[in-house]
């Protein structure tokens, strides 16, 4: 499958950005004082995610490659 991080650099750096990102939301979504601009890192970790491939490019339902590590960090673990 090509789909995958080790034959494509610039999915893997796209990839790693989303989970920085969602880090980062998770953190400001956390810091009440910071709800705006956790809303424009959410936005920001979406169009990241967008960028990459689906698992299954045949259904329009299936997650994007890289999905459980970037939904992790969103939730802050």
């Amino acid at each position: 499958m090509l789909n995958t991080f080790e034959y494509d650099k610039t999915k893997a750096k796209i990839q790693g950005l989303s989970v920085q990102v969602g880090e980062l939301f998770a953190e400001l979504y956390r810091d009440t004082s910071m709800q705006p601009e956790s809303l424009e890192a959410l936005e920001a970790y979406k169009s990241l995610r967008r960028l990459l491939p689906r698992e299954s490019d045949w259904m329009s339902d299936s997650r994007h490659i890289g999905a459980t590590a970037a939904h992790k960090a969103t939730q802050g673990f």
